[in-house]
């Protein structure tokens, strides 16, 4: 599948190694590179954790294909509506390889 459909719309990107980015698609090639404006990286923290979770500004944001586990669509209305340093969940594990 093409992610043309996506350039210029917001998405979120899970990496293989369990980060979660997200930002506007500003670019795509045949092998997944990707490139994102306004990338934020979500930082989700456990239950336990005091600490509560985060959003951390990278700007500009290039992502090897290699890297992109999951790409899709964010539904902007929901997305705003959620108070992400209220979020709690457990840690995504990264993709193994075999």
């Amino acid at each position: 599948m093409s992610l043309q459909p996506f350039v210029n719309k917001k998405v979120l990107i899970l990496t293989a190694d369990g980060r979660t980015l997200i930002g506007m698609l500003l670019s795509c090639d045949q092998l997944t590179n990707l490139v994102l404006g306004a990338t934020v990286e979500r930082v989700i923290r456990p239950p336990d954790d005091e600490e509560p979770s985060v959003e951390v500004s990278h700007g500009l944001y290039v992502i090897r294909g290699e890297n992109v586990a999951v790409c899709g669509l964010v539904d902007e209305e929901l997305d705003a509506s959620i108070d992400w340093e209220k979020v709690r969940g457990s840690v995504i594990g990264g993709v193994r390889h075999s």
